[in-house]
């Protein structure tokens, strides 16, 4: 009984915090100048974090934060819901591009199904599985359709198309 009028109190207190909230962000987008906004919805950020412990203090169990509190309310839901343990975060720290590079791939092999050259000489190539690259440097690169080339990432984001059975690249991007 005592659990049922207190999670009724809690489901009003945060439905008129929700009304309330959505009021103040209201007169804040209402208002015109810039930096006055920006310092009401500052204050109103200032208010939510000071409401959220006090809301997460009294709720009996994180699954009732969740059904009884609006969707504008969500910063409750969000620091009531478990996170990773700490040790975890500091072993990972400074691993986030290396750990992107293992999941990556740094060469494909695709078979030209054909080639369009610009006005200055670049080649636009389609290859069979329907993606499309073009030169972006001026060197002279000669493909013939059915050959079978490599894209391979270069420094910068850049990537380079070549073959295997000869030295020469091209600079390329890709358009689709």
């Amino acid at each position: 009984m005592r659990l049922t009028l207190m999670a009724a109190a809690i489901m009003l207190v945060s439905v008129q915090a929700n009304a309330s909230i959505e009021q103040q962000l209201t007169q804040c987008a209402a208002t015109a100048d810039k930096l006055d906004r920006l310092i009401c919805y500052d204050k109103l950020a200032e208010n939510v974090k000071s409401v959220t412990p006090a809301l997460a203090s009294t709720q009996a169990a994180p699954a009732t934060v969740a059904t009884t509190v609006a969707a504008p309310t969500a910063v409750a839901v969000a620091a009531t819901a478990p996170q990773a343990p700490a040790a975890n975060i500091v072993d990972d720290f400074g691993m986030e591009a290396k750990r992107v590079q293992e999941n990556t791939v740094d060469k494909i092999y695709l078979e030209v199904q054909s080639i369009t050259e610009d006005p200055y000489g670049a080649i636009k190539v389609t290859f069979t599985n329907g993606q499309v690259w073009k030169q972006t440097d001026g060197r002279k690169f000669n493909l013939k359709q059915g050959e079978k080339v490599y894209i391979e990432k270069a420094a910068l984001g850049s990537f380079l198309m070549g073959t295997d059975e000869r030295n020469a690249k091209a600079r390329v991007k890709r358009l689709n």
